[in-house]
């Protein structure tokens, strides 16, 4: 047991601070879990999974994990580089070769048209990275996304091939390896898991991370048997500011749940519980063998912790800060201690969705956190820092 954490103080305050945030009409409900190695060492569920039925939030309670999704996708994509079937180096053209013949958006473009051919091709590292060049559409902040919504690039009944071939009539963003841009990068990467595996993408999934895991009600569709757990999404009552208070039911983002759909996106499609997400995250935290399951090796889980980004670039985001971060195979990594944190905070790795599943490990501490909502937008939300700074906080008062 991390002597960090003594179960003779009370995660009390910290709950409190969520009841707060929930009474306020700033989010519908938290779901947190905090570990200590591969052990729950705190548990925590406040407020509803919908507020109109007063259904409370619990550890069935059914999220759409969005981008929570990548982190999966990413260990996926390091099972098989376990197992040799690419190098992290190798020319993405050389599985998918119509990307081989990809345009990029000249630096000083004022149109679209207005591009360039490869300097280099891209490489799986980038893509895993986001360095790759691609845009994603999501944001609407670059010249590029509007050609992503007018494509449909996203639509659930484009499967990840027929994705692929709607990318190949888009310009990157920038060349690839230039920088850091947040994409569409990993459903790119879960096309090539599906070649490298000679299986579907959701098939892989569940052989080889989900039935190991006994992650039994993670899927990128739902049956109507899983309505009733399936939590509201909300939206708040003013989008650029996370203190207003108000919420109400948010358009969903990806369509229909409860029937099968083509697009099993490894970047944002995976619905689950905050239980099953749990296993994963033991896993990762132990570093070792969780439950008798070893997915990846230690050396590997290192690797993807590890900065891939060009030197000098950072992550960076045009709606928020994230400062001191970079990236290396499908999480962000802190480099320094953000305010109020301690040196255990380096080398913080995290992701999380933009409906508010924020999940993040702390190595040098051995510390796992889940924290999970439904409000969008909710990646950033103060909520997030202020529980985090908590449970630093209490490592540090305990080491001291």
């Amino acid at each position: 047991m991390n002597p960090r954490f003594d179960r003779s103080r009370s995660f009390e305050s910290m709950h409190a601070s969520l009841d707060r945030w929930v009474q306020q009409n700033l989010i519908p409900s938290a779901a947190s879990v905090v570990l200590d190695g591969s052990t729950v060492v705190d548990e925590y569920y406040t407020g509803y999974q919908s507020l109109e039925e007063e259904i409370p939030i619990g550890s069935e309670s059914i999220y759409r994990l969005f981008s929570n999704t990548k982190l999966i996708t990413s260990v996926a994509a390091m099972i098989l580089f376990e197992e040799g079937a690419f190098k992290l180096d190798d020319e993405v053209a050389q599985y998918i070769p119509k990307l081989a013949d990809l345009s990029v958006l000249k630096e000083d473009a004022n149109d679209v048209s207005d591009t360039e051919p490869l300097q280099s091709q891209i490489t799986v590292r980038q893509l895993m990275s986001h360095t790759a060049g691609f845009s994603y559409g999501i944001f609407m902040d670059t010249p590029i996304d509007a050609l992503f919504r007018s494509k449909r690039v996203l639509h659930p009944g484009n499967d990840l091939e027929g994705l692929v071939d709607t990318l190949v009539s888009i310009p990157l963003l920038y060349q690839p390896g230039r920088k850091f841009h947040y994409s569409i990068a990993t459903d790119v990467l879960a096309r090539l898991i599906e070649i490298w595996s000679a299986q579907s993408f959701g098939v892989f999934l569940k052989s080889r991370i989900f039935d190991p895991l006994s992650m039994f009600s993670t899927s990128f569709y739902l049956s109507d048997h899983d309505r009733e757990q399936l939590c509201v999404l909300y939206e708040g009552a003013e989008p650029e500011d996370p203190y207003k208070p108000g919420l109400s039911v948010a358009t969903e983002l990806a369509g229909d749940y409860f029937r099968p759909r083509a697009l099993e996106s490894g970047g944002g499609g995976l619905l689950g519980t905050i239980s099953d997400y749990t296993k994963f995250w033991r896993m990762l935290n132990a570093e070792d063998t969780y439950d008798g399951v070893q997915l990846l090796r230690r050396e590997t889980l290192e690797l993807m912790r590890t900065n891939q980004l060009p030197p000098g670039n950072v992550v960076e985001f045009r709606q928020w800060e994230m400062p001191n971060t970079v990236f290396g195979l499908g999480f962000a990594i802190k480099q320094k201690p953000a305010v109020k944190e301690p040196p255990e905070a380096i080398d913080e790795y995290y992701w999380g969705g933009i409906a508010g599943t924020h999940s993040w490990i702390a190595p040098r501490a051995r510390i796992g956190v889940l924290l999970f909502t439904q409000r969008l937008p909710g990646y950033w939300l103060p909520f997030y820092h202020e529980h985090k700074r908590a449970i630093y906080q209490m490592t540090r008062s305990l080491s001291s």
